[in-house]
Formats: C-alpha cells, structure tokens, sequence
C-alpha cells in the first residue's frame, strides 16, 4: 500500500512519474526551442567573444557552485521518507535544516565570487580583452547567490513526488524570459541588459515556486521549535561529506573544459564549441528529466520498504536508457553537422572526431544517468565518494596532456578515457552489489548486448544518412528521418519481445488509460457539483 504525502490526492507512482516526467519534458522541449531562438538571435547581433564570454562566467560559477557541497541531493534523500509518512514535524526540522546550509551556500558562493575577482582577466585569457567583462561576471555572480536564498523549498514539493508545479512555473519564465531577451537582442543589441532580462526572470520564477511551496505545505509558514535529533543531524552530514566528494569530481569534469579550450585554442574555440554543448545539453537535459522525474517514486519506494521490487524497474529503465540515449547519440552524429551550418555558418563547425567523441560522451551520460538516479535515490552515495576524485583527477591528467597534443579533440577525449576507467564498470558493480545485492555478471552481459545492437544500429544509420546530399534543409530532414525511422525501427524489431519492452509498453498505456478515465469524468464532477 502506497502512503500519500500531506495534502496529496491519491496517485500511484507511476502516476506521478508519468505526471512529473510528462511536464518536465515539455518544459525542457519548450526551453530548448526558446533557447535555440535565443541563441540563433544572439550570434546574428552580438561577437563571437560574448558567446565565449558567457561560457566562461557559467563555468567560473560551476566552480563555486562546488560550495553547495551536495547538500540538495543529501536533503532530497532526507525528505522522502517524512513525505511518503507525512510526518510534519520531522519535515519541519528538516527545512530549517536546509534554509540555514543554504544560506551558508549563499554567503559562501558570494565571497568565494568576489575573491575571483581580481583574477577575473587572468582566468580569462584573451576574453579578458571584452568591455565589461567584470560587470557580467558579477551579474551572474548575482543570480547565483539569490538563488540559493530562494531553491530550498523545491526539494520539498519534488519529495512529494509533485515536480510537475515546478515544471509549470520554468514554462511560464521561459516563455516571458525569451520575449524579452529577443527584444532586447534585436532592438538594443546590449549584453548587459540581455544579462539582466534573464537574471530577472530566474529570480522571479524561483520567488514564486517559493510561495507556491508555502501555500501548498503551511507548515512552512509556522513557527516551530522542531530540530532533529543528534543522530540524523550526523549521518544528514555523513550523507553531505560524501556528496560533496561527488559534486568536487564533477565540477572539475564538467567545468574545466571551456576553461581548456580556452587555453589550448583562444576564447573563439569555446565560441564555437559552445553551440555544439548548446545542442547537445538541450537535448541531454531533456531526456535526463525521464529519469530524474522519477527518481522521487525510486526513493518513495526504497523509504516504504518496497526494495524487492527495485531490481525489474531499474532493469526496465536502463533499457529505455540505452534505446532512449543511444539513438538520441546516433541522430545527433548524423544531424549536428548541418545543423550547425545551417543554424550559425560553416565557421561554427567541428571536427567530426570531436563530434563523434562529444556524442559518446552523451551515450555515457545516460546510462550513469539511468543508474545515478537510483543510486541517488536510495541513498547510496558514501561508498563511491573516492571515486568520483579518482575520476576527476584522470580527466584533468588526461585532458591536459591530450590537449596539448591533438588540441580540442584530446580535451574531450580526455574525459571519455577517465569515466571508462572508473564510472563506466564501477558503478554498476557497486550498485548490483549494494542495492540489489545479486551479481553483476548477468547484467554485463546483457550491457555488451546493447552495445553491440547499438553498433550494428548506428552502422546501418551511417551507410544510409552517407548516400543524401543536396541543399543543408533537404540534409537535414532526410537523416533526420533515416534516424528516427532506422534508427528506431531496427531496435524495435529486435527488442519487441523482451520483457522490459513490454513493461515498459505496459506501464505506458496503464497511465494513459487512467488519465482518459480521469478526463472523462470531469465533466461529471463539474455538472454534479453545480
């Protein structure tokens, strides 16, 4: 029997997975769009240097984000069992908890800023040569610090498995977000004010959620002397130790590269390349929400005691993982190199080595992604935190040393060679060891598997996106449908049959059917009410 969260209606898990996944996609889609369109205007009004400029200032700030130390998904990981039981008090300690960490991240990520900056030109390199390069730093500096005062209460609307009401309210920002910086692009032409619109716009959107949490969950609002015994105020920061291990791999993996490409090829290499992370983000970013949306039932359903049925449902997400990421990797080998021409010139493109270590790197993504979601979850986070240092410092190693020598493609390559080295064989032994406690072989059998399906998949893509050629628009929809047709047509000939496949096709029409049961009965609710 499923507990229901304070003040929830009665919804399954899958439900509410479907509900969170369903509007977290669109809100990711829509931010994509408006994003491209961003993009797209600004490369046409503004230099390539405020391209790298921007690139730069978010990974200066990844770097202090480093300040946050992991305490979200540590207090995420707190909160699923209060809300799956509905115990008020122990969620009230536990967000006084999080507000002061946080306004402890606040203060720490504006001092640790402001220190920067006098170093700011030396970071920079030749970008340091772009007018007011100090002003846009501390602009982001700003929305950084603002929105650590403002996040907390999200955590607690997603441990109610209610992620969908955040998604709404980054719809309706975005939408308002991109109005007005196209305008400003187009009648003005100024970076700062582009800058300001959009810090505006964040700030606006996290104040809101924050409200919205207050009125969906008035305990928040109430006074109390609630605090949390001794004891899980100890293992809270156990947990946020070992997290913040995790976060300082990341942050080296993730926001060095621009500051590489930067050293090893000019401020105009990370112009280019941005588009690429662009395009590549915007669609990672949208496919993670499939299973970070989900990751709130995973740890409902470890909190009540359900871990028994854990193992087909990871089986079942990992296999839309590889599906889902390998084609989505596949299409964006075929699609980005006309893409890209096509959306910003033929001065914006890449090797197709980089772009075809970029996409690996993307296929990794997802399936840690798949696997980190439950790990995350269910609170298994303190026995991999060596790792990820391990990992982090190969990359550095291997990205400097590769990146003198073959240039942007060895940054990269940089970072697949580490993740093969740790992540990619020792997360899934380490979570069918401790999470499921049964042997990994089995299952890495079945990884190679996909593997080699995936392979034989791209090869067939490959050969026939080979044989178009023509004007950029044609390209571009031919491959796009050899992809998509191919692509995934192959793979449902060979996978139809399998298991997960069909839990996976199950669980879907399960979600729709109640959903149309739902629809249908809303006319009768309203009559009968009036």
């Amino acid at each position: 029997m499923e507990r229901q969260g304070v003040g929830e209606p009665k919804r399954t898990r899958v439900e509410y997975s479907a509900l969170n996944v369903g509007t977290a996609m669109a809100s990711q889609l829509l931010a994509n769009v408006l994003g491209y369109a961003t993009r797209i205007m600004f490369t046409r009004t503004l230099s390539a240097g405020y391209v790298g400029v921007s690139g730069l200032c978010a990974d200066l700030l990844g770097i202090l984000a480093l300040s946050e130390l992991g305490i979200a998904n540590a207090m995420s990981f707190a909160l699923y069992r209060p809300a799956a039981l509905g115990d008020i008090p122990r969620l009230q300690a536990l967000m006084k908890l999080y507000r002061r960490l946080y306004l402890g991240v606040a203060a720490a990520v504006g001092v640790m800023g402001l220190g920067m900056l006098p170093f700011l030109d030396t970071i920079a390199g030749d970008a340091s040569d772009v007018e007011h390069l100090k002003l846009y730093y501390l602009l982001y500096l700003g929305q950084s610090v603002i929105s650590y005062l403002l996040a907390h209460r999200q955590s607690l609307i997603a441990a109610h498995q209610r992620g969908y009401v955040i998604s709404l309210y980054w719809i309706a920002a975005g939408i308002l977000r991109t109005a007005v910086q196209i305008t400003i692009l187009v009648t003005l032409g100024n970076f700062s004010a582009y800058l300001i619109a959009g810090i505006l716009s964040s700030v606006l959107c996290n104040l809101c959620i924050f409200r919205r949490a207050g009125n969906m969950y008035p305990f928040l609002r109430q006074k109390n002397s609630c605090e949390l015994p001794a004891a899980e105020k100890t293992a809270i920061y156990r947990n946020i130790k070992a997290l913040s291990l995790h976060k300082l791999g990341a942050v080296v993996i993730n926001s060095t590269d621009n500051l590489l490409l930067s050293a090893f090829a000019g401020i105009a290499a990370v112009g280019v390349y941005s588009n690429y992370y662009m395009v590549v983000s915007f669609i990672r970013q949208t496919l993670d929400r499939i299973f970070l949306n989900i990751s709130a039932s995973v740890g409902n359903l470890g909190a009540t005691g359900e871990r028994e049925a854990m193992e087909p449902v990871f089986q079942t997400a990992f296999f839309l993982a590889q599906w889902i990421y390998g084609v989505a990797a596949i299409c964006l080998y075929e699609l980005l190199p006309p893409f890209i021409e096509l959306s910003f010139g033929p001065q914006f493109l890449l090797d197709s080595t980089v772009v075809g270590i970029l996409c690996l790197l993307f296929f990794y993504h997802g399936l840690r992604t798949a696997i980190g979601t439950f790990w995350y979850a269910l609170g298994m986070f303190r026995l991999d935190q060596y790792k990820a240092l391990a990992e982090a410092a190969l990359n550095l190693v291997f990205s400097i040393i590769l990146g003198r020598r073959i240039g942007i493609a060895g940054v990269f390559l940089g970072t697949l060679l580490s993740a093969l080295l740790t992540s990619a064989w020792l997360d899934p032994y380490l979570f069918f060891r401790h999470c499921l406690k049964k042997p990994v072989g089995p299952f890495a059998v079945r990884y190679a598997g996909y593997l080699a399906v995936l392979a034989l998949d791209w090869g067939v893509v490959h050969v026939l996106c080979g044989l178009v050629s023509g004007p950029l628009p044609w390209v571009l929809a031919a491959r796009l449908a050899i992809c998509a047709v191919v692509g995934d047509g192959l793979l449902l000939a060979l996978y139809c049959r399998r298991r997960e496949f069909k839990t996976a096709l199950g669980a879907l029409g399960s979600v729709v059917g109640k959903l149309r049961a739902r629809l249908a009965r809303m006319p009768l609710k309203r009559r009968s009410s009036k």
